[in-house]
Parts: structure tokens; sequence; C-alpha cells
């Protein structure tokens, strides 16, 4: 493989660049990705540089990668959105957002050179099989895989492959006197975007969407459907932390509670050319109360699901601002297994206004907006929010809404005032308690495999010596806070999280939503209502 020459490193890339940024302002984007850098002398100034260099500078150069410099430069001066997927991290972008993926299903981590099961998913091939957590997999057909190094990457090519294609384990499972084998036929695996969905009273129902894959609106329908069956009449649409995903998916989810006609949302690209998507006579929600939960980090797709909502004076939109990307990207592929999601529109709310926030300062400050609303203090105070006069609009009932950065919620809730807890509630959801709840449940694995969910909730499961274990654990990594104000906080998320390795994210949710300042806001206006 061809190697740069340090020397002459900073030389290559800064050309590069430099050419990047000259032909950003002149490219026509309704060329294929093929004729690209074909058909006029400015395209042709970057294929004669690469060629140059390729066939005459004195050292070997990657010129893969000054291409992959080059991309990034153009679509750095671009928009923040604008971006370039490199043909490695390709494959895994691409599965993330389609939805499922054929295996065996199980969550897993390494231990001791080990493949040990988190937990088998629901309804996969695994849990079918009677797979459990704990159990040490240790052969997959002639694949060993303990006692050497092996990827995480490699692990999955050799658990995945074709769908209906058996693949033999040898399992150890502690308490057992010898392995076992068993025989997992693949089968497609879903990946979730639907995290929590449970009552939170006789009638309220709660939803979280964590992003909108292909399969989103299908597994939000499933779950609407069966909280409805357990007696819902409103619904809590949480969208916090969403940064969206397919818009056809969150339209489809807006179309649940908007009368048939009503604008959803509507596109305008370069042209000028304007297309508007409405509400059709289908949805199980309409004209019934739902509160939608934002924060600063519900995004795109999730304002859109907000923005429609509050344009056409249905239900209720409670928490902080959102992000403000009001921009569509289209992937489009380069021929070479990379691609690039570009830019193509806009998209507005049914008033006509745009949530997207400025970027003409520049991607850095585009992307540190977040501590200039932390210090301007707008994210405990809705007073502090900035708006312009010149970007209000009304909405058919007369309510004020405005447009240039994000959706203003209808009531506003502020993050905690103690930065402290509200840092620790964020890392403690993170996933750092994870391995630790691992290995408490491993001293006694068979004891928690047999609890139901219902008698975990009942019982106090995690005291006062887990969590000074935890503390303890925690202070191994450095991490400095004071304990003892916190340990309540802690213990609560301790016991979601073993929740979530027995039982999966509905349980996990329903254990630290208990506390939650927003799901407070929203019952006590449903109970007021």
């Amino acid at each position: 493989m061809k190697t740069y020459s340090k020397k002459y490193l900073p030389l290559i890339i800064g050309a590069a660049c430099a050419i990047g940024v000259l032909i950003g302002a002149s490219l026509n984007f309704s060329d294929s990705p093929e004729t690209l850098f074909n058909g006029n002398s400015k395209r042709q100034k970057l294929n004669r540089l690469i060629n140059y260099i390729d066939y005459e500078y004195v050292d070997d150069v990657n010129t893969d990668s000054i291409v992959d410099v080059t991309v990034n430069s153009i679509l750095t001066n671009l928009d923040p959105h604008s971006i370039y997927i490199p043909k490695a991290d390709y494959q895994n972008v691409a599965q993330n957002m389609k939805g499922d993926f054929v295996g065996i299903g199980i969550r897993f981590y390494t231990i001791d050179d080990t493949i040990a099961v988190v937990r088998p998913l629901p309804n996969s091939p695994s849990e079918k099989a009677g797979i459990k957590g704990g159990d040490r997999i240790l052969f997959a057909d002639k694949h060993q895989l303990f006692g050497k190094e092996i990827s995480n990457d490699s692990l999955t090519k050799i658990l995945q492959g074709e769908e209906g294609s058996t693949v033999n384990l040898k399992i150890y499972r502690k308490n057992q006197d010898s392995l076992f084998n068993v025989s997992v036929k693949r089968s497609s695996i879903p990946l979730t975007s639907v995290d929590a969905a449970y009552m939170l009273s006789d009638k309220l129902g709660y939803i979280k969407v964590n992003r909108f894959s292909e399969t989103t609106y299908r597994e939000f329908r499933e779950a609407e459907k069966n909280l409805r069956k357990e007696g819902a009449k409103e619904l809590v649409l949480d969208l916090r932390d969403n940064g969206g995903g397919y818009l056809d998916e969150a339209v489809k989810i807006a179309d649940e509670f908007l009368p048939k006609g009503k604008l959803i949302v509507f596109t305008k690209n370069k042209s000028g050319k304007i297309k508007k998507t409405y509400a059709t006579p289908d949805g199980d929600f309409e004209n019934e109360p739902v509160y939608v939960l934002i924060n600063e980090n519900t995004a795109s797709a999730s304002e859109v699901i907000a923005g429609a909502l509050q344009d056409n004076d249905i239900g209720t939109i409670i928490g902080r601002r959102s992000y403000g990307k009001g921009l569509v990207q289209r992937e489009m592929e380069l021929g070479d297994g990379s691609a690039v999601r570009l830019t193509v529109a806009r998209y507005y709310t049914p008033t006509g206004r745009s949530i997207q926030k400025p970027y003409t300062n520049g991607n850095k400050a585009y992307f540190e907006d977040y501590l200039q609303r932390y210090e301007n203090g707008e994210l405990k105070e809705r007073d502090s929010i900035n708006v312009t006069d010149s970007l209000k609009y009304k909405t058919p009932k007369g309510k004020t809404v405005y447009g240039g950065g994000g959706i203003i919620p209808d009531v506003f809730v502020g993050k905690d005032t103690n930065f402290e807890r509200e840092s620790l509630s964020y890392m403690l959801r993170g996933g750092v308690m994870d391995r630790f709840i691992f290995d408490i449940l491993e001293k006694d694995r068979e004891y928690y495999n047999n609890l139901d969910l219902q008698s975990f909730k009942a019982k106090e499961i995690v005291g006062p010596q887990i969590v000074d274990d935890f503390i303890a654990y925690l202070k191994e990594f450095n991490f400095d806070f004071d304990a003892l104000h916190y340990r309540n906080l802690m213990q609560r998320y301790l016991k979601a999280t073993m929740a979530q390795q027995l039982f999966g994210t509905n349980a996990f949710e329903q254990i630290v939503n208990k506390k939650d300042l927003m799901l407070q806001k929203v019952q006590d206006l449903a109970t007021s209502s």
C-alpha cells in the first residue's frame, strides 16, 4: 500500500484542500457521481493533480486518501450536514438506518477472551434456542471463540450469515457439568428504534423513539396498537435526543395525529420547486391529546413532527428549544463504495417557517451552539431564548411561533439546576454501569435469570452495598464527584441498568423515568385537563 512522504504531506493536503475550495462553488450536482470530476476544465484540474502525484511525484503517495481529504474539504464549504461517508464506514452506516440485520440476536461482551452473552434479544433465534444471559459461546461451527484475539467485526461475520442458514454453537453455562450444543437458525433481527412503550397511567401511554430508520413507523404502530389495547386515550411521544433520520418515517408518525388534509411539511429545492405533504385519513390518535417531548438534541425529522403538530394547533410540545436542523439530505453513491449525504432541499413547517439555525459563522460555531445556549441561560429559563420578530408566524388559532432556530416548546421545562447531578444522569444513561452490573448478575445468574419483571420491580434488588461497590468502581476510573449527594440517583440507574440486561430497554426506561421532570409535567397537565 502506498504511504505519504511525511516531509511533503502538509503541502499535498494543502494543495488538495485549496482545489477543493476552488471547485466547491462551481460543482453542478445534477451530474451523476460517475461524471462528477469530468466535463470542464475546472473539474479536470483535480484529476490532473492526482495523476501528476500518482505517476510523477518522487515518493509513493496514497492518492485515495488525498481524494477523501478533498471531498471532505468541498463538503465543509457547503453546509454542516453535507457529509462524506468513506467506503470503510458505509456498510455500518447503511445497516444502522436499514433497521435490521441477519444473525442470531444476542448482546454480548468479551470477558477474559471469551464471548459472554448479556442477553438474547426478544423473539430472536437465540432466545428461541434457549440461550440465556451469562452463557459463554466457545465455538461457532468450527470457529474457536475463546483464548485468542478476535475482533467484534470478525465475530459479527461468524455469527451473521444468510437468512435461514444454521450455526452450531458450543456453550458453557455456569452450574452445568458439561458443555452443550445449540443449533441456531439465523433470521432477520430488528435494530429497534422504539426504545420503550408502556402505560404511565390508566389512560396515558408513552412511546420513546430514538431515531427514524426504515422500520420506525412499523415499530411505532405496533407500540401504539398495544397501548390502545391497554386503555391509552392520550399519548406521550418522547423525541428527546432523537437526531432524526428518514423524513418519510417521521411524516407517517405525524400523520397519526393530524386530520385528513392538514399540511405536515413542505420542502423547497434549489430551483424553488415545492413539494407538499398532507395528512391522510388514517391515524389512530387524531384529535386526541398528545404530548411531544423535545430537548436541545431533538433534530431534523423529529422537529418535523413537533413543528407539524404545533403549527396545526394539535397537542402540546413540552421541553426545551430543539436543535434547529431544517435541511434535507439525499445519499448519493460515488462509485467506489463511498457516498455523500448532500443537502438537496430545505423543509418548512405548515406555517412556512424554516427551523434551520444559522451556519454562516462556520461549522465550529454551529456545532458549539449548545455551549452558547447554556451560557445565555436558555436551557434553564424560557425568557432567555433569543427570538427574531421578523421570523414570527401565527398558527390557525393565533398562537405565535418562531422560525430560524429550532422548535420552541409550548410548555418549557428547564434542565436540572444542579449541573453535577444532570451531568451524572447523562453519564449513567450512557452505559458506564453496564460491565459493573454484568459482574453483579454473574454472582447469582440462576437467581436473576428466573426473576420476572413484576417481581424485579417489587424487590429492592440494588441495596446500599451495591451502591458503595459502584462508587468504589467509579473511583478506579478517576470519576470525581460527591457521591453521598447522589446515592438515590445511582441506585435508580443501577436497578434500571440491571433491568435492561435482564428484560430490555422498555424496563430500563420505566425505572429511570420515575423521577423525570418532563414526564411529571405531562402528568400534571393530563390530570388538570
